[in-house]
């Protein structure tokens, strides 16, 4: 199996190099990420100008990696197209650094690109992760969490979804299956503001984290310490 690797925290974020060396149990392993910082990118793509795209060293042995100066969804298409000499069975797209969940679905770079793989032709699995820096209970369940979804991919016009909470591996209750997004986010807007002048002024987000949501979200399976698991549709196919 051929796989695609991309993320929106950037070529150097460690949740990307987990998520490749995780990949190496399932095949041959390709990374093209951006090479900053791209969260919230949504399906953005890069319409005028060049991406510049280059072979770097990468800390997981074995995995052929590329930085690409442009967006997640960017470095699908380039890879697909350009980089990599034949298309990807499979785009994993993470780990990122914070949760996929509820309406932030909407915003995120990660989604993205899996929604960007799907336009491609290829399946997609999205993985998160508690922006806390605890990977206890990913770490003791992403091998056999991808290897069933592997086994059970979803339609062509769906993706999976995978969220894991920010706890030790004892903490984890489990896994909720079929999850539905939230229909609010999981940082409601918030924003400190400070006054420079007439009609000028900062405003430094700092959003305010879910308590509690709906039964059956993968927010509510989230607080309460499961991984969330759900299929989202590329309205488009």
């Amino acid at each position: 199996m051929r796989i695609l690797i991309t993320n929106d925290d950037g070529i150097t974020a460690e949740g990307i190099h987990r998520l490749a060396a995780m990949a190496k149990e399932f095949g041959e392993v390709w990374v093209a990420a951006p090479a900053s910082q791209c969260s919230a990118m949504s399906h953005s793509l890069t319409v005028r100008g060049n991406i510049e795209i280059k072979r770097t060293p990468f800390p997981v042995e074995g995995v052929t990696a590329y930085s690409v100066a442009g967006t997640p969804a960017d470095c699908v298409k380039a890879a697909v197209h350009e980089i990599m000499p034949v298309k990807p069975d499979i785009v994993f797209s993470g780990i990122n650094f914070g949760y996929n969940a509820g309406a932030d679905i909407l915003y995120s770079g990660t989604v993205g690109a899996c929604m960007e793989a799907l336009l491609q032709g290829v399946p997609a699995i999205a993985y998160s992760n508690e922006p806390n820096g605890n990977y206890g209970a990913l770490e003791a369940n992403i091998s056999a969490v991808t290897e069933k979804l592997l086994a059970d991919m979803p339609r062509k016009n769906e993706i999976w979804n995978v969220n894991f909470p920010g706890c030790g591996a004892g903490e984890c209750r489990g896994i909720r299956w079929d999850c539905v997004p939230s229909k609010t986010a999981f940082y409601t807007d918030h924003y400190r503001r400070t006054d420079l002048e007439k009609n000028h002024f900062l405003l430094e987000t700092a959003g305010i984290p879910a308590i509690e949501a709906e039964d059956g979200t993968d927010i509510a399976a989230l607080l309460e310490r499961y991984i969330s698991i759900e299929k989202i549709k590329n309205a488009i196919l």
